[in-house]
């Protein structure tokens, strides 16, 4: 059973930095193409990244040049790191994950993960 826990959340002024975390188990971590996620409330769920098993990235545009996606396939973690922090980026971050895909799999669509983390909160004060 694959299991996806998220840390790294928390309070963070506009401007600032967070950096969230992943940890993946019970699945071959390099043969997972792994997407964070965020929704807050009243939203629909919104895409903010996706990496490959072999290591490409993309990026919703809004989140482009602030947020880094990356991977440690070692510590069968992925990452998140959010620079630049928006009141506006404040929501439940979800990662995901799509097993047992070629190292190119690649969806931005939610639909496609079929294993989810219970999220981290991000609150940023203005």
């Amino acid at each position: 059973q694959v299991q996806l826990v998220e840390s790294g959340g928390g309070l963070v002024q506009a401007g600032g930095s967070l950096r969230l975390s992943c940890a993946a188990s019970g699945s071959r971590f390099s043969m997972n193409t792994m997407g964070w996620y965020r929704q807050s409330p009243g939203k629909q769920r919104e895409w903010i990244a996706t990496i490959t098993g072999g290591g490409n990235a993309d990026y919703a545009d809004s989140m482009k040049g602030r947020f880094t996606i990356s991977r440690d396939s070692a510590k069968n973690t992925v990452f998140l790191q959010m620079d630049s922090l928006k009141p506006e980026d404040a929501a439940v971050y979800h990662c995901a994950a799509r097993i047992l895909v070629g190292s190119s799999w690649y969806s931005r669509d939610s639909f496609d993960y079929l294993y989810w983390g219970r999220g981290t909160q991000v609150t940023v004060s203005s």
